[in-house]
């Protein structure tokens, strides 16, 4: 996987935003991006409209179950000789999953599935010396939520705690994040944004440790601030400038778990928030009449993404449930969003047209000249991101 600002009046945004579109800009806003939490003020039963009355084969319960029996039917994904970061996120989206929709079955196997790693094929849990190892945590730490079995808990904590030790070494980069009270694991790349924040919102969850959210928060800002767009989206790189979606998609996805636990008294919580809103708003705006986003995010002549239309609708469809979105907005958005992606969805619950993985690059026909997968785990954990949100009350 390689995978700044406040606007109190109108006019000035307005004024920049028409000059970078004349300069041929391709960061111009397309809207004015939200200056203030957004409250929705429709009732909470008008709010779930858009998520019931499915058509036929498109229900979330029954979508959800499908990609996650496909998903524990799989074998290990171990291409570097341990599991690899995609396949927790599928593992971790099939028990929520399987936690939202009571079923017993498939929280067992999923479970089931994990029991070899502490024996036979320990070797193929990563070491947490890197964010995309130390994401694994997320899983045997919903075990822990969902069994209360304590080995679970020993390995998930183990890995969050890791990603905050101290480095070895006194000097470099590694040192003077840890001094600042940041992980040593900080890259200031935007998929980063996701990886840190889920192993650290479930370790809250499982503990109820405040340490362990408040780090993700204060991650969190310090890359918001570093990273994120006038337009409310991330470069793919500093030498990427492109808005690549699964890039992008993971930072919308990173939010909004951590938004879902932070506590409201959290003092970096009204700046995440208004760096989720400001996204929310110009990918809003981009949704194209299908319901999905493009590989590029911005870009016309790029094509459909499911990835990324996966974790951008996973977070709208949390936006709405949780009132940080305006729901006669964005309930509509989200339901478009389900909608084709179960229309990208094969006999066999794979997902098609998932962008495979990414380095980032220079050259715009690099992105879209991207092979397109079916089935491919960035995709299918993602739906079922989708699927345990919609279930969620």
């Amino acid at each position: 996987m390689r995978e700044f600002f406040r606007w109190a009046n109108p006019l000035p945004l307005l004024l920049a935003s028409a000059c970078l579109l004349l300069a041929g800009n391709i960061e111009a806003s397309p809207r004015l991006p939200v200056a203030k939490n957004v409250r929705s003020v429709a009732s909470g039963a008008s709010q779930l409209a858009e998520f019931q009355n499915w058509p036929r084969g498109s229900a979330p319960l029954d979508v959800g179950k499908r990609v996650a029996d496909h998903f524990l039917a799989r074998p290990h994904a171990n291409p570097t000789g341990h599991i690899i970061y995609p396949e927790v996120c599928a593992w971790y989206g099939a028990l929520t999953f399987a936690r939202e929709s009571d079923d017993q079955k498939l929280a067992s196997g999923l479970a089931q599935r994990f029991e070899p790693l502490f024996g036979a094929e320990a070797n193929l849990v990563p070491e947490p010396n890197h964010v995309d190892n130390t994401v694994f945590g997320s899983v045997p730490l919903e075990l822990y939520i969902q069994t209360k079995d304590a080995r679970y808990l020993t390995m998930g904590q183990r890995m969050a705690d890791a990603q905050w030790e101290p480095p070895k070494s006194n000097t470099g980069k590694a040192k003077e994040y840890h001094d600042r009270g940041l992980t040593k694991q900080t890259r200031l790349w935007i998929d980063d944004m996701y990886m840190i924040t889920a192993v650290q919102s479930q370790a809250y969850r499982a503990t109820n440790d405040r340490k362990y959210i408040e780090r993700a928060a204060k991650e969190m800002v310090f890359y918001l601030d570093k990273l994120q767009r006038l337009n409310g989206l991330f470069y793919h790189a500093p030498d990427a400038p492109f808005y690549w979606g699964r890039g992008n998609g993971w930072v919308a996805a990173g939010m909004t778990e951590l938004l879902r636990s932070l506590p409201a008294d959290n003092p970096d919580r009204p700046r995440i928030l208004q760096g989720y809103e400001r996204m929310m708003s110009t990918l809003r705006y981009y949704q194209a009449d299908s319901g999905m986003w493009r590989q590029l995010i911005n870009d016309p002549q790029s094509w459909p993404e499911s990835s990324s239309t996966a974790m951008f609708t996973f977070a709208m469809i949390s936006g709405v449930k949780n009132g940080w979105l305006d729901a006669r907005l964005y309930a509509p958005c989200a339901r478009k969003g389900w909608l084709a992606l179960v229309s990208h969805l094969d006999q066999n619950a794979n997902l098609g047209e998932v962008c495979e993985g990414t380095n980032k690059n220079s050259d715009r026909q690099f992105y879209l000249d991207r092979k397109r997968l079916k089935g491919d785990l960035h995709g299918q954990a993602a739906l079922l991101w989708c699927a345990t949100a919609l279930l969620r009350s």
